[in-house]
């Protein structure tokens, strides 16, 4: 379900002999599934009654589909919902992996953050993704099946479409000063996509992982770090105050959180060794790969 970037390199990683299947809405979609050896399946998950052919087929999900950005309450996910009614129809799936957000726990001032430490969402996207995990935590104690949320932060990758602060330092957009800056933490694409299939055979029943890597970094020494790899100009620093004035609001709220995830449970109950341990490898091994 949600069969974008991050859908597609999971099911490239899966074995050829599996029937892999891709929920799509979109019927151009169809042909280039297809050419991937993906079965693809008509449907939509804003519309649950084109969802009732999913009851049955598969034995393990992967859901990645975002809730809707508007609906009647903000504060919920319908999609998922409208999955897990056509899921109980009939026999369930062994394990379902679901991509969630670390904006669950909104600002955290910097500390470290385990897998345990409570939700406290503070903007409505983050809401719909903690009444989603909490419907599929509900379904796993229900039904028996497995269920794994993976709460994932920044995705990167260079063959992702917006998928680098490149474009950003190409625009001269600002980071916060120093003192006012932000912890922030990542993943590349085709880590993030391991970390799915690993929670997929190996995850605990109605578990939680942070899909994240090694990182320890502030937003603007991550910006200085690839504006040198990219030989271009380091973007200029602003205080908070001042770039309440000049920045996007979504951007405003990603520098509004701030908060180190302990990535140990990925390591070490789902045993993945990470091809990207940090942004900078990740970046400069596609620098380098191009020259």
């Amino acid at each position: 379900m949600g069969c974008g970037d991050i859908g597609l390199r999971v099911a490239g990683l899966l074995p050829a002999r599996l029937n892999r299947m891709a929920l799509t809405s979109s019927a151009g979609r169809i042909p280039a599934l297809r050419a991937q050896g993906i079965t693809p399946l008509s449907g939509n998950l804003d519309d649950g009654a084109s969802l009732r052919r999913l009851a049955g087929l598969a034995t393990r999900v992967v859901h990645l589909a975002p809730p809707p950005s508007h609906n009647a309450d903000w504060r919920t996910d319908p999609r998922t919902l409208a999955l897990l009614r056509a899921l109980r129809l009939r026999s369930l799936p062994h394990s379902l992996v679901y991509g969630s957000t670390s904006g669950v726990y909104g600002d955290c001032e910097g500390h470290w953050v385990s897998e345990t430490r409570p939700v406290a969402p503070h903007t409505p996207r983050a809401q719909r993704r903690v009444h989603a995990e909490s419907h599929l935590r509900l379904f796993g104690r229900a039904s028996g099946a497995r269920v794994h949320i993976l709460r994932i932060p920044g995705i990167y990758a260079p063959n992702r479409d917006g998928g680098t602060p490149r474009g950003r330092l190409i625009r001269g957009t600002p980071v916060l000063r120093q003192e006012d800056d932000v912890y922030t933490n990542h993943i590349h694409a085709d880590d993030l996509a391991r970390s799915c299939l690993a929670a997929l055979w190996r995850g605990k029943p109605q578990r939680i992982t942070h899909a994240s890597d090694d990182t320890l970094m502030l937003m603007g020494d991550y910006f200085d770090l690839a504006a040198d790899i990219y030989e271009l100009p380091r973007p200029p620093r602003l205080p908070r105050s001042t770039a309440r004035e000049q920045l996007p609001l979504m951007l405003l709220s990603f520098m509004g959180e701030s908060r180190r995830l302990d990535n140990q449970r990925l390591k070490k109950e789902l045993k993945l060794v990470l091809h990207y341990p940090t942004v900078e490898a990740g970046l400069r091994a596609y620098v380098e790969m191009r020259r």
